[in-house]
């Protein structure tokens, strides 16, 4: 018989206790479970509610069940509604009719938003554990290549030299926000619902504080209806989620396009690539490009809940179970992607000498001629327009800008000097722009020192 049987007459029919059913995908919160359980169970023992004998003995066949299910000698019994259910059920088995004091001043509603809310919390911390562990990974990179010019693009068109350790640093302030943004989702989801009933709170004298302190919550929420039927933590950690594998999936895409021949700035390991069933000469960065589609499924949950949502009324609604899937996979999804992308970028090996060419091709230095002679006295917009001129002169003649002779680049504007060559190397264009943010070797170590203490922080805040 279910637990909220009594006005019932008739058994639910089996194919709506299977669609009913949640204990397939929220039997990963028996361990949250179980915790708010004692907790609450604790608090009616020190209330009064319930006897101090009782309290211990339900917290004890709680700890019980709790072994039991870690070591497997207490199966999911596939008839369970859900994991609050079947945990109860188990405590009542153990413990007879002491165990059906449990509930006293609960409603699964304010139950489930516990549970949820510390799970969330706790892989909120521990995905921002693995952002670290790549932020500093990324840093490490960026640290070993100060000095390696690259080409930047724009448009996916060559555009100004750079260097790797800045390209990959713009990544790390990437994933810096992302941590940024799960503190504040942090902030938002430590708060305990317990207490707030189905819908409409308690007559008992429920010591609310007590059980907060207890599972470590920061605060107690202000209003019970809201309480029950919140989802916006939910929808928010979906969204942080979102935006981390938004910004791998441009780091995957620039992976897939710098391991291409074509590119040939990286080389993937072995043990992060695959190879074709019928090409003997294939290496694909397949794991990047997982990486890269497995977002759009992020998406998908984040929208899909919102969807859910957006319609529903005062207070729980049994839509609201339709949070658990997508945010169990978005997890699941993001610290899968975060662990083996760490391993990915850590072990590629970069081809210097090739982005180093490659900077040199493709104009990047007209920014700095145009630049050149607007230092000597000519308008910018003057200056640029002499050297799109210059540019077109180049194309025609399948040269480079620093390839043309001084009599060349004067016919085109008579402030050109020796000095100029100097002045458009491509290690010159980096090296010149060490305005704060830029790509300057010395800029940059800055930037790298200020993350390794920006890490250091957020990992210990205190």
């Amino acid at each position: 018989m279910k637990l909220w049987g009594g006005r019932f007459t008739k058994n639910t029919d089996a194919s709506a206790d299977s669609f009913n059913s949640s204990l397939r995908f929220d039997s990963r919160l028996y361990k949250h479970d179980i915790a708010g359980s004692i907790a609450h169970a604790r608090m009616l023992g020190k209330q009064g509610i319930i006897s101090t004998e009782e309290s211990e003995k339900i917290c004890g066949a709680l700890d019980r069940i709790l072994e039991e299910i870690t070591n497997g000698t207490l199966s999911f019994d596939s008839d369970a509604e859900d994991i609050h259910t079947l945990i109860e059920t188990a405590l009542i088995n153990k413990i007879g009719d002491t165990g059906r004091k449990l509930h006293t001043g609960r409603s699964r509603n304010d139950q489930v938003a516990l549970d949820l809310r510390m799970y969330a919390k706790e892989q909120i911390n521990e995905i921002k554990s693995l952002i670290l562990e790549l932020g500093t990974a990324l840093l490490e990179i960026a640290e070993a290549h100060t000095a390696t010019v690259m080409p930047g693009y724009t448009h996916l068109q060559k555009a100004q030299p750079v260097t790797f350790a800045h390209h990959i640093m713009a990544y790390f302030q990437m994933f810096k926000r992302d941590t940024g943004r799960l503190e504040d989702c942090y902030d938002r989801t430590d708060v305990m619902p317990l207490g707030s009933g189905a819908l409409a709170g308690t007559t008992y004298p429920l010591d609310r504080s007590m059980i907060a302190k207890e599972l470590g919550f920061g605060s107690i929420t202000e209003n019970s209806m809201d309480a029950v039927s919140d989802r916006d933590f939910v929808a928010e950690l979906l969204y942080c989620i979102s935006m981390i594998m938004m910004h791998l999936s441009r780091f995957s895409e620039e992976i897939v396009l710098w391991s291409s021949g074509e590119f040939n700035f990286i080389r993937l390991d072995d043990a992060f690539s695959t190879g074709s069933s019928i090409m003997p000469q294939k290496k694909n960065p397949d794991v990047a490009e997982l990486v890269r589609g497995k977002s759009g499924r992020t998406f998908g949950n984040l929208m899909s809940l919102l969807a859910t949502m957006k319609g529903l009324p005062l207070a729980y609604n049994k839509d609201m179970q339709e949070d658990k899937e997508a945010l169990f996979d978005s997890v699941d999804t993001v610290k899968q992607c975060l662990s083996v992308f760490f391993g990915m970028i850590s072990s590629m090996k970069i081809n210097k000498e090739k982005m180093l060419s490659a900077s040199k091709g493709g104009f990047t230095n007209a920014t700095d001629a145009a630049d050149y002679l607007a230092v000597k006295g000519l308008p910018f917009r003057t200056a640029h327009e002499i050297i799109g001129k210059l540019v077109l002169y180049c194309i025609d003649k399948n040269m480079a800008i620093e390839e043309l002779s001084l009599n060349e680049l004067r016919s085109f504007s008579h402030l050109f000097d020796d000095d100029v060559y100097n002045n458009i190397s491509a290690e010159n264009c980096v090296s010149k722009r060490s305005i704060t943010g830029g790509p300057a070797e010395e800029t940059v170590r800055i930037a790298i020192e200020k993350g390794k203490s920006d890490i250091r922080k957020i990992s210990n805040p205190d």
